[in-house]
């Protein structure tokens, strides 16, 4: 089993963003040193609660502050721009790290839909060409010209990144098959329906310049610790913020568990949080291990990427140590 890492850098109350990238890099290097596989970070605007608004800008430095991890994207939201842009700036990446680099991307806003009028000119973009920009992307990140313009993705060299299509519905999952890209499954967004996603993505793979058979990986909220009273103490405040991003509510960070104790629930808002934890593995190493292994058995997968937010920092810390040491890493 290959563990991985989804980091969406977020920012703790109390705290800075500038803290959250300092986390983000200390976390970094921790799972490297833990042996985990991958470590990826999201793409968000305009919101105070998670950091990363340009992934692509943190995938270099991850990538400068770590040894052994593969580094990438989860992902560049590719709508909002050039695919051979996207393209020269991981040609870049995978120059400088061969062999470490992951080009992860998707098609979400990455924020409330006035982001959308921000990103592109004050005109919404055109998803429907999402599939030929993956096209075009896959053809300049191969060093292929597409449109006959003798025009190529530069710099040239022998290592080339791989494409991971990012998605939560069947739809996804297909477009990935089509194309002939890796997919990745976010079930710590859409807890229900996953295992038929990578089952249409898996049964409908087409080959591609990139790769000859299937690849998959699914990303989950995970909360471990020393005890599931402990764990099921710190998923409180994964818990109440989820609720609030549901609402649209403004957030100014993640709270504390101690401050999540504190927040009263409707029935309605009860009935949230047991759905939202299909979202979520929380547990003691043990309970953990067991969850993840029956996660990866349903979509048929041998990686999971960990997404853990815990507030105070030194737990998360912990959470990704103690997952490790449970899967012997």
């Amino acid at each position: 089993m290959k563990l991985s890492v989804l980091d969406q850098s977020p920012v703790l109350i109390g705290q800075t963003p500038a803290d959250a990238f300092q986390q983000t890099t200390e976390l970094a290097k921790h799972v490297d040193q833990l042996g985990y596989h991958r470590y990826w970070v999201s793409e968000h605007h305009s919101t105070q609660s998670l950091a990363g608004s340009a992934p692509e800008v943190l995938v270099a430095h991850l990538a400068a502050n770590t040894q052994n991890i593969r580094v990438g994207t989860g992902g560049v939201l590719l709508p909002h721009y050039s695919s051979y842009k996207v393209a020269e700036a991981f040609r870049v990446l995978e120059t400088l790290y061969p062999g470490r680099i992951d080009l992860g991307i998707g098609r979400a806003p990455g924020g409330m839909p006035n982001v959308n009028y921000a990103l592109n000119d004050g005109s919404y973009p055109n998803v429907e060409k999402y599939p030929e920009q993956v096209k075009e992307l896959m053809a300049y990140v191969h060093g292929h010209d597409p449109y006959s313009l003798d025009v190529r993705a530069t710099p040239q060299t022998e290592t080339t990144p791989p494409i991971w299509m990012l998605g939560s519905s069947g739809t996804s999952a297909r477009l990935a098959a089509d194309l002939g890209a890796s997919y990745s499954f976010a079930h710590f967004i859409n807890g229900f329906g996953g295992t038929r996603a990578m089952d249409r993505y898996s049964n409908h793979f087409t080959p591609s310049i990139q790769q000859e058979e299937p690849q998959g990986n699914v990303s989950v909220f995970v909360v471990c610790a020393e005890t599931e009273e402990r764990a099921e103490y710190l998923a409180s405040s994964l818990d109440v913020s989820i609720l609030k991003i549901e609402q649209g509510a403004k957030r100014d960070g993640f709270p504390s568990p101690e401050e999540a104790s504190q927040y009263s629930y409707s029935i309605f808002e009860k009935e949230r949080v047991r759905e939202n934890r299909q979202r979520m593995i929380v547990g003691n190493p043990e309970q953990v291990k067991e969850r993840i292994e029956h996660l990866a058995r349903a979509y048929n997968v041998n990686e999971i990427i960990v997404n853990t937010i815990i507030n105070p920092f030194e737990e998360r810390l912990r959470s990704y140590e103690l997952l490790a040491k449970a899967f012997n890493q």
